[in-house]
């Protein structure tokens, strides 16, 4: 969700949003970080519980667990949470792609970019146990600020106008499909937090869930 300040005048239009929100995937919650105990062992037999925190991923399909110091490997987990995305801890500001992780303890699937971010076909049927925040171990890195990828919006990032209501991100140096619009500034814990020259509230999520963005010129 976001709301868009027009100047001048204090006229303010509050628009509902899949948007910003569906980027995240994670919310904050009571939920435990999954690996520490009664997890399913690594289907790939490398690690006690598979992708538990600080372990690496292999490259393309299927995602195994493989050592980091590998050739293959691909990406570092930086937090493992049980239960789904959507009502799961929020990822750390530097994931890149969240993977999720089937009842056998295997990977369901990945996060694709922000506008194709999808809990997967496990949540849907239940058989989700849990998530891994995932760091590529090289560049390119989508989930940086401005990058224009990435399962969450944090400031740096900017956004576009997809549709009525609706923000998604894309790269604040115009390399991707959409050029930017907003860019988000800071994050506070209220819309009356904000400067005054605030052009568009976004939902972010977190300890500070509302970002102040300011239209790019």
């Amino acid at each position: 969700m976001y709301e868009r300040r027009r100047a001048p005048g204090p006229v303010r239009v509050l628009l509902s949003a899949l948007g910003v929100l569906a980027l995240t995937g994670c919310h904050p919650s009571s939920g435990a970080p999954a690996g520490l105990s009664g997890q399913q062992p690594s289907p790939g037999g490398y690690g006690d519980v598979f992708l538990g925190p600080a372990d690496c991923s292999s490259r393309g399909e299927p995602v195994r667990e493989v050592s980091c110091r590998s050739e293959k490997a691909a990406a570092r987990v930086l937090a493992r949470y049980s239960g789904v995305p959507s009502n799961g801890p929020a990822c750390p500001p530097a994931t890149d792609f969240v993977l999720h992780i089937a009842e056998n303890g295997g990977p369901a699937g990945a996060a694709g970019p922000p506008e194709d971010d999808r809990d997967g076909p496990a949540e849907e049927t239940g058989t989700l146990r849990g998530y891994a925040c995932m760091r590529n171990l090289e560049p390119p890195h989508p989930g940086d600020p401005g990058q224009g990828g990435g399962p969450l919006t944090v400031v740096g990032d900017c956004v576009y106008a997809s549709r009525e209501g609706e923000v998604k991100e894309t790269a604040c140096d115009g390399s991707g499909t959409h050029a930017p619009e907003f860019e988000v500034e800071s994050a506070v814990a209220s819309r009356d937090r904000c400067p005054g020259t605030t052009d568009l509230y976004v939902q972010l999520g977190g300890d500070s869930p509302v970002g102040c963005a300011h239209r790019v010129r």
